[in-house]
């Protein structure tokens, strides 16, 4: 378990198949406590989570990042929130679904992306030190240092899939913690603008 800002922990597990680490986060904002697209966790990074006391939600950013979310809503019982519009192709009982500008638990916004890989695909952005922005499968942190899209054949159409990613710039932030790959905890919005300009 890694600590990344005040109150932001990281941890991963390594996808063979993709050859990419598989990111999880965990939030202590505002007053809850909460997991982001949780993937395995160590049993340090398990008992670390428990030590902070109850965890109050499950946050999932898109159909494809389930993960062990399902176990870990069994686990830790708490409640899990996930993207309206992905919510029927998710093998998962949500206490609640989201969309485009709820204001979640923590201060956490919601800013749903068109034309991404899923209907449902949405980053999380908090106010947080100079700004937070948390995205699933929205850019990855490959290779390190910089952020990258999905390979152009997940999308319906890559264009329109990065003009959709063009809605981030609109936010201050200087950190972005990515599902797959390696999060930027400085300088992130100068990454996304220049992951869009290709």
């Amino acid at each position: 378990m890694k600590q990344l800002l005040p109150g932001i922990w990281q941890w991963s597990w390594f996808s063979e198949d993709k050859q990419l680490d598989f990111n999880g986060l965990f939030l202590n904002v505002g007053e809850h406590k909460i997991l982001v697209d949780p993937p395995p966790m160590t049993a340090e990074a398990h008992t670390f989570i428990r030590r902070q006391g109850a965890l109050d939600y499950i946050i999932v950013t898109n159909r494809d990042h389930v993960r062990e979310a399902a176990s870990y809503q069994a686990d830790f019982r708490c409640q899990l929130q996930v993207p309206e519009a992905d919510v029927a192709q998710m093998n998962l009982a949500p206490s609640k679904t989201f969309k485009d500008g709820e204001l979640l638990p923590g201060g956490i916004w919601v800013i749903h992306l068109n034309d991404q890989k899923s209907a449902g695909e949405s980053a999380l952005y908090i106010q947080q030190g100079k700004g937070v922005l948390i995205v699933g499968d929205a850019l990855i942190g490959k290779p390190a240092g910089s952020l990258s899209l999905l390979d152009p054949e997940k999308y319906g159409d890559i264009t329109k899939a990065r003009d959709g990613l063009r809605r981030l710039l609109k936010y201050n932030f200087d950190s972005i913690l990515v599902g797959d790959g390696v999060s930027i905890v400085f300088g992130a919005k100068q990454a996304v603008e220049q992951a869009l300009q290709t």
